[in-house]
């Protein structure tokens, strides 16, 4: 991952857990849940994807693409994670 992602990353995580601790519809219905007995825990998971603009404008897709053929062609997203994972593959 990118280091200078990394702290924009944070930042966003620390928006999202303040807008949720700032909601007062959350916070009526947590009241509600806790007035009716009981004790309660809040687990959210988020899947959030970035894509690196590339110099013409274009983004750069962490989704596969088919070839002319029908072929899956791997992104470079693709040949990160095989070579991060120590596989090595034809490119």
């Amino acid at each position: 991952m990118d280091e200078a992602l990394k702290p924009l990353m944070a930042e966003l995580g620390e928006a999202i857990n303040q807008s949720l601790a700032d909601s007062d519809r959350i916070g009526a219905a947590i009241h509600e849940l806790k007035k009716a007995g009981y004790d309660i825990y809040l687990i959210i998971e988020a899947t959030i994807g970035f894509n690196r603009i590339k110099s013409e404008g274009t983004a750069e897709t962490a989704e596969p693409v088919l070839d002319n053929k029908g072929q899956i062609r791997a992104t470079s997203f693709d040949k990160k994670f095989l070579t991060d994972l120590k596989i090595s593959f034809g490119s």
